[in-house]
């Protein structure tokens, strides 16, 4: 990182003998708000940058410059204008295409999955994992490091840290799954601190970080997705299993006092439905998830292959089918009861969808809205946007914001910290 001077006594002089103090170390606590704005596309010039930031020209140009020194972004040689575009030209900000990467995972009913991720959720690489989930989750996560570090290898990245998605709510400060249903992983298992112990034996420098699936691929839509802008978003999805939900407050995910917040798929939307594993009966988690759809519509779920898969196909291949129409129609009607129920608690000002309840969204838009805004008193006040998550395997770019967000607090420490 050359080219800094000194700060603090000994440093440059202005005329009169004070010490100046060099743009870069006025600047440096703009290191990680500058390289957020990058991330997620919200400064794609030095001039955005500038204003965003609230800085001088030069100061933001010093900010760049670092962070260009870091191996993380790219600054365009020559300055260019946009067509129509007043004043003077302004470099353009990209990030770098050969940068540092965050490891990330998820598991899931049917397996599980790995992958490089880089700055601005960008999926460098990735690799699918065995379908059978052993009931112990040490042997599971040291398969999913192992399938990381493969892809280290073969790509040469450098790697800031690791990030797990679990179908799980995953309890603060513990970090411990305290209901991994279905993965038959033992109640309370301590995820964070055995996939930690596992990214560490792998010689993998970097924290490493747990969550929940679904609030994961919350925040990754937020910052590059389909909740970009929103203010209060709130998710809903279908996985694998089961149903998830989660609540992004002013940019924050929204977690609770411990981590359990917006367990939504144990909200009551069929009273004589089927039982649920928390001991209720029709809850969102069993009446809308893949496995409700196949029942619903009369087909025996292959056991061989992924369950989410076959629902969506069903859906695509064979919606004039009489019993796969009746089922949607059912499951859309389900999940609309319980948005609108949501809805009149938490008044977000926009819905995504994701997984099965996506491609419920697709097949029948109008249906969902008109349930939401028939049920929900917020929803006939002029309605909620309803919109499908856009980001493709979200819950791992979700992940991967864990490991980077160290990065983003602090660029210069972080990345140094690590050697």
């Amino acid at each position: 990182m050359g080219g800094r001077a000194a700060s603090g006594n000994g440093g440059p002089t202005t005329g009169d003998g004070a010490v100046r103090t060099p743009r870069l170390e006025r600047g440096r606590s703009a290191l990680g708000p500058a390289l957020e704005l990058v991330h997620t596309g919200r400064a794609p010039t030095r001039a955005v940058l500038t204003s965003e930031l609230g800085v001088t020209r030069a100061t933001a140009g010093a900010v760049a410059a670092e962070l260009e020194a870091l191996g993380l972004i790219r600054i365009d040689a020559r300055p260019s204008a946009a067509a129509g575009a007043q004043g003077r030209p302004s470099h353009r900000l990209s990030l770098a295409d050969d940068g540092p990467v965050a490891l990330a995972a998820q598991v899931h009913s049917d397996g599980y999955r790995a992958a490089l991720v880089a700055l601005g959720g960008r999926i460098v690489a990735s690799a699918p994992g065995r379908e059978i989930i052993d009931p112990d989750p040490a042997k599971v996560l040291r398969s999913v490091v192992e399938t990381g570090v493969r892809l280290l290898e073969e790509t040469g990245r450098r790697c800031v840290g690791a990030g797990l998605a679990v179908p799980s709510a995953v309890a603060e400060p513990e970090g411990t799954a305290l209901n991994p249903l279905h993965l038959a992983w033992p109640a309370g298992s301590p995820v964070r601190e055995i996939f930690a112990d596992r990214v560490r034996e792998a010689g993998l420098d970097g924290p490493a970080f747990a969550a929940n699936d679904v609030n994961l691929g919350a925040l990754a839509e937020h910052r590059h997705g389909a909740g970009r802008g929103a203010r209060d978003l709130l998710c809903v999805a279908t996985g694998h299993r089961g149903v998830g939900g989660a609540l992004v407050l002013d940019g924050r995910l929204h977690t609770g006092s411990s981590g359990l917040a917006l367990e939504v798929g144990h909200l009551t939307v069929n009273a004589e439905g089927h039982p649920c594993h928390c001991g209720s009966r029709g809850c969102l988690d069993v009446e809308t998830d893949p496995l409700a759809l196949l029942t619903a519509a009369g087909r025996v779920p292959d056991p061989n292959g992924s369950l989410l898969t076959q629902a969506r196909e069903l859906i695509c291949t064979e919606k004039d089918d009489p019993a796969v129409r009746a089922a949607t129609e059912a499951l859309i009607d389900r999940l609309g009861l319980g948005l609108a129920g949501l809805v009149n608690i938490l008044n977000p000002d926009r819905i995504i969808l994701g997984g099965l309840h996506r491609s419920l969204l697709d097949a029948d838009p109008e249906r969902l809205r008109a349930v939401v805004a028939d049920r929900s008193l917020w929803g006939r006040s002029g309605g909620v946007p309803i919109l499908a998550c856009t980001l493709d395997h979200n819950s791992l770019v979700g992940a991967a914001e864990l490991a980077w967000q160290p990065v983003l607090d602090d660029p210069l420490g972080a990345l140094t910290a690590q050697g």
